[in-house]
């Protein structure tokens, strides 16, 4: 497909969809939306799940509240955070599925998992030729998330 033949408006769409998922591309955020997905929480609750100081959990929640990921209302004091559309709960949920199904191919893969050594670069695959095996990465790296 030549770059003269996207539809109109089909670079700016993906640029968008990336910043969705760029608000996204942090794992506190993540982490705050996964602790969110089982309820209303308040700031000091969330500080104490996540083991994170106050003014950092306080930057996410108002990146995502930005994004629209959350929204938040104050009662005296308090200031409670919960998902604001559900959608985001299916992103989560969509996000684990595929998660299960492709662990060992992203922590391969060394443009999504640079951090890890035994990632790798992956050649551009060849149409109508065999696909490559993977490299399998190291078996004592645990799943992203936590132990298998």
């Amino acid at each position: 497909m030549s770059p003269s033949s996207l539809a109109p408006g089909a670079r700016e769409r993906a640029n968008l969809l990336a910043r969705l998922f760029r608000g996204l591309d942090e794992p506190a955020r993540v982490l705050i939306l996964e602790l969110l997905a089982d309820g209303e929480k308040c700031v000091s609750e969330l500080v104490e799940l996540t083991g994170s100081p106050q003014g950092r959990v306080s930057m996410h929640l108002g990146c995502l509240r930005w994004c629209g990921f959350v929204t938040s209302r104050r009662e005296g004091k308090r200031v409670y955070y919960r998902i604001a559309d559900d959608r985001v709960r299916t992103i989560l949920r969509l996000g684990q599925e595929l998660l299960a199904e492709h662990a060992q191919d992203l922590l391969a893969c060394a443009v999504v998992s640079p951090d890890l050594p035994e990632a790798t670069l992956h050649p551009e695959p060849v149409p109508g030729a065999e696909p490559a095996s993977a490299p399998s990465p190291a078996t004592s790296a645990p799943p992203p998330g936590g132990s298998a």
